[in-house]
Formats: C-alpha cells, sequence, structure tokens
C-alpha cells in the first residue's frame, strides 16, 4: 500500500520530477488495469491519474464512467502501488473521490474558471488533509488561476499544487491549448510556495509535439508533468490523439534533459553577463521615461488645438516600422509587437 500523497514533501527533491500519467477517461476495468500495468514498469510515474467525470463540449459525448471507475482505481492502487488522482467538478465527485480512497485531486480548467463552483468545493473540501491540484483556467488570467488557489488555502487546505495546461486561443497555434509560458512564470513570482507542474497533453492535443513541449516546460522550471496513457490510444473513447503508450511515455521521459538551477562552475562569467543585462535594462527604463515625457506634451499639444488622441493610420505606421527594423535585428517579431503595444497603450493614456 502506497504512503499519502504530501506535494510539500514531494517537491524537497529538486531533482526528482514528479510524473503523474494514465488514460484520459477511464473506460472499463480491462483498459484502467491494463495501462496501470504498463505504467508500473516505468519507476519516476509516481500516480496513476483517471478521468471519472469528464466535462465534455457536446451531451452526446462520452462524459465519463461515473462511481464504478472508482473501484477500478482502488483496485489498481492496491495491485501496482501508484497513488491514484481523479478530477472533481462538484461536491458530489469530492464525496465519492474521498469514499474509495483517491489520493490526489485536481480541479479542471472549466471548473476554476467559475468562483463559485470554486468556493463549492472549497468548502466541501475543508477539514480534509488531501493534495488538490489547480489547472490554469480556460483564458490566460492569472488572477482568476490565483484566486482559485487562495479559495481552497481560505478553507486550510494547505497542500496545494498549480497545473499548467494551456489556454484558448482565438489565434492560430500548432497547439490544441496555447503554453502562454508567462502566466505560469507569473504564477510562480505571486505565488513561490505553489510547485506548478504541466499537463503537455492538453497544451499539444497532438502525440507529435510532446515532446518538444516537456523539454521546453523543463526549460521553464515544471516540477512534473501529467501525461495521458493509454494502453491502446487509437481506441481511446476521449482525446485519443493526445494520448501515447506506457513504453512511448518511458521513451519519452528517457530524453528529456533536466537541467541545473544553479551552475556548478565558477559563476564569474555568468555574473558579468547579468550585471550588462542590468545596465540594458536601466537604460531602457530611462528611454522608455524619457518617451512618455514626450507622450505627455504631444497629449497637451492635441487638447489645444482639439485634435483626437488615437491616431490609428500613425499607430499603424509606427507598429510596421518596428516590426520591420525588429526584424532585420533578429528579433521575434511577436515580442516587438507586445512590447511597443504596452507602450502604445501608455502614451494613450497619459495623453487623455
Amino acid at each position: 500500500m502506497s504512503e499519502s500523497f504530501d506535494i510539500k514533501k514531494w517537491f524537497k527533491n529538486p531533482e526528482e520530477l514528479l510524473v503523474i500519467s494514465g488514460p484520459c477517461s477511464v473506460e472499463s476495468r480491462e483498459q484502467l488495469l491494463a495501462t496501470a500495468e504498463g505504467l508500473s514498469k516505468i519507476e519516476k510515474v509516481k500516480v496513476l491519474r483517471g478521468g471519472i467525470w469528464k466535462p465534455r463540449t457536446r451531451p452526446e459525448a462520452f462524459e465519463g464512467i461515473g462511481e464504478e471507475g472508482l473501484t477500478w482505481m482502488q483496485e489498481a492502487k492496491e495491485r501496482f502501488g501508484f497513488q491514484t488522482m481523479t478530477e472533481v467538478a462538484v461536491p458530489e465527485h469530492v464525496e465519492l473521490a474521498l469514499k474509495y480512497g483517491i489520493d490526489v485531486l485536481w480541479i479542471g480548467a472549466r471548473t476554476v474558471v467559475n468562483p463559485f463552483s470554486v468556493q463549492e468545493l472549497a468548502n466541501s473540501l475543508k477539514g480534509c488533509d488531501i493534495s488538490v491540484f489547480v489547472k490554469n483556467p480556460i483564458a490566460p488570467d492569472v488572477k482568476l488561476w490565483l484566486g482559485a488557489i487562495e479559495r481552497l488555502g481560505s478553507v486550510g487546505l494547505t497542500n496545494i499544487g498549480a497545473i499548467h495546461r494551456g489556454f484558448s486561443s482565438t489565434e492560430e497555434t500548432p497547439y490544441r491549448n496555447a503554453p502562454v509560458w508567462k502566466i505560469p512564470v507569473e504564477l510562480k513570482r505571486l505565488r513561490p510556495d505553489i510547485q506548478i507542474i504541466t499537463d503537455v497533453s492538453h497544451i499539444c492535443g497532438c502525440r507529435e509535439l510532446l515532446q518538444e513541449t516537456a523539454q521546453k516546460a523543463l526549460d521553464f522550471g515544471t516540477k512534473g508533468f501529467m501525461i495521458e496513457t493509454h494502453y491502446n490510444p487509437e481506441i481511446a473513447l476521449t482525446d485519443a490523439n493526445q494520448q501515447i503508450t506506457p513504453e512511448s511515455l518511458r521513451k519519452a521521459l528517457n530524453k528529456l534533459i533536466i537541467k541545473k538551477v544553479k551552475v556548478d562552475a565558477d559563476e564569474t562569467i555568468l555574473n558579468n553577463y547579468r550585471k550588462e543585462i542590468d545596465e540594458i535594462d536601466d537604460e531602457l527604463l530611462n528611454l522608455i521615461s524619457k518617451r512618455m515625457k514626450i507622450s505627455e506634451k504631444i497629449g497637451e499639444f492635441k487638447k489645444e488645438h482639439k485634435v483626437t488622441v488615437l491616431q490609428m493610420d500613425r499607430w499603424k505606421s509606427v507598429l510596421e516600422n518596428h516590426i520591420n527594423k525588429g526584424n532585420n535585428l533578429g528579433l521575434n517579431e511577436e515580442s516587438v509587437k507586445e512590447i511597443f503595444e504596452i507602450i502604445h497603450k501608455d502614451s494613450i493614456d497619459r495623453q487623455m
């Protein structure tokens, strides 16, 4: 029998990744046990995940096996020694998960968007010492993510983690859910006590991007992964394209390169580079300050001559010019666009 799962104890070893794996949906006893048996041969996998209740977009889709699946999770736990984990969306799910000895819970992206739902779950967990992970909301809103974590903390839960699973986007990307790495980075800045793992399956939406995305998540400092596996992904009832076999998971994990947080050798060279960056950053701040003062003068001129603040043709021309210059300098086009959109917004605010 496995020991109880404690997020704080687990992450004490900075070089050990938490790997959570299992089927997107628990479909049958045979499917779950076959997948769990394959995962039991991978030492790095410590937690068996399985969706018992599935929030599907369309009502005719498979919405989970329900309570019966929890008995199979229980059996897999006893046979293979895994910790077990499932998603909860309403207090009834919490009650049943606890009844069948589920070790870890997670709150899904569709639930996190609704503070009322999160509060109901928090209230139902009051007095429990179970570990709970919170997935990011569908929208790239760090405050909404943070708020869900705070609601759980407010009822006395202390073992809380976060799962980065990507965000819905209207822009075309190769991902099912765009990673928007700056959001989990910002969450870590706001709450350094909260450990973040990455659900690369939901970010990618396909097997082909998993390896590259998992490595990128490691480079951003993720503390572990949630990766969906199925003994035969082709026949999966949900998200077949993003699930992999346990053997494919073993190979993928072995290819990952865990990079060090600190340099073993003399850090003088690195510190010199950092000093150069600090000096450049100081110059940038001074230049931005000077730019804003000129923007204020432009604002005064526009008011005096009754000219509209937003000059769209001028702004389009300026932005296009900056993007072209950025391209010639080898800068990322999206980064240049984002930086100058922020500067332009501040300039407009000062002219109002």
